[in-house]
């Protein structure tokens, strides 16, 4: 894993925050150097002062940055990048591609993993979203991509926090946690966050998954914005804060409802899982659901084998790996979150736990 260059992919929708946060990247004297790759240079408003040489790919900035623009395929000018890149004497420490505002950051995401040249050489490290505090309930409400770019991310920036009040802030994460489980929710102003809480997370590493937010599968009850792990088997609304949502199944919209057609599903299970159950059911429901499934990661307790099951999936694409052993004191117990479209809570649940050795 050392030798691979990681990349940090940041979204969102348009004014976020995106560029901030980008030409703070570009301008601090961090003693990093980062390869940027962005969609239009024209669009996104980087301060043309950084941009020393250019020739029509790849512009070197003042810092040391490199920054490139999209305007041909991701695959090509990621392979260009690493050309420059030479054992012992890297020519950057990161590469940092930030999709245009109406992007959906999936398929951005999968040419990490599907494409072996860029495999080989580099490793997708998270996903970021920045939102607007000012206007993310409304974008929420009226696009899917900003839908899908807060329920893709392994962190959320909530930006521009000084132009609401407290309970708007509150009732904002409230719903971008009921759309995204497993991504913290850092508040800011003017994308100031430290450039750690961004860079180097290691979201997409299967050893550092190690916290898949077990307060949202198993909450204490009636605990605010907490996804509730109940096992009776019917699908309630499983966020008993600001909001909830019409699943779809009857039901009919209650209380205030967004209409999120996104929503994380948490699954736990105290009794242990057969391996080879639970590997032919995931299988089998990413290839009939993979495209309506964002993200899903899980640790799994497989009988008899004393180390945990790691996974993650990008839509249809599944990673998974017997990981470190649990430790002696540890609760042993599986969980996994479950991010999409229309998910049906009760069959996923049904399935999960059919899993059980």
């Amino acid at each position: 894993m050392t030798d691979k260059t990681p990349v940090t992919v940041l979204t969102g929708y348009l004014g976020a925050g995106k560029t901030t946060l980008l030409n703070r990247i570009l301008t601090e004297d961090h003693g990093k150097r980062y390869a940027v790759i962005v969609n239009e240079f024209g669009e996104i408003g980087i301060d043309n002062d950084l941009v020393v040489g250019a020739d029509e790919d790849v512009f070197e900035m003042n810092n040391g940055c490199v920054c490139c623009t999209v305007r041909g395929d991701l695959i090509r000018v990621v392979s260009g990048l690493m050309k420059r890149q030479r054992p012992g004497k890297p020519a950057f420490d990161a590469i940092i591609v930030e999709t245009t505002g109406l992007a959906d950051p999936g398929p951005v995401a999968q040419t990490f993993f599907v494409d072996d040249e860029v495999r080989e050489k580099t490793r997708l490290d998270s996903v970021t979203a920045l939102a607007d505090a000012l206007h993310i309930m409304a974008r929420l409400d009226d696009s899917r991509e900003a839908r899908e770019q807060i329920a893709f991310a392994d962190r959320i920036i909530l930006n521009k926090t000084d132009l609401v009040d407290e309970a708007q802030l509150v009732a904002i994460e409230a719903r971008l946690r009921a759309l995204n489980p497993i991504a913290p929710v850092m508040r800011a102003q003017r994308a100031d966050v430290p450039l750690d809480q961004v860079l180097g997370l290691g979201g997409f590493d299967l050893e550092r998954i190690t916290d898949i937010r077990p307060a949202f599968a198993n909450p204490a009850h009636g605990e605010p914005g907490h996804v509730h792990d109940d096992h009776c088997g019917h699908d309630h609304d499983h966020d008993h804060d600001h909001h909830h949502h019409d699943h779809d199944h009857g039901h009919g919209p209650r209380g205030h409802d967004h209409g999120d057609d996104i929503r994380g599903v948490s699954l736990s299970l105290d009794r242990p899982i057969n391996g080879a159950k639970f590997t032919r059911w995931l299988d089998e429901l990413l290839a009939t659901k993979g495209q309506d499934i964002l993200r899903a990661k899980g640790i799994i307790e497989v009988a008899g084998e004393d180390r945990r099951l790691v996974f993650q999936a990008v839509h249809m694409i599944l990673e998974g790996d017997l990981q470190k052993p649990w430790g002696e004191k540890e609760r042993r117990w599986s969980r996994a979150v479950f991010i999409g479209r229309d998910l049906d809570e009760a069959a996923l649940r049904a399935g999960f736990e059919a899993c059980a050795a």
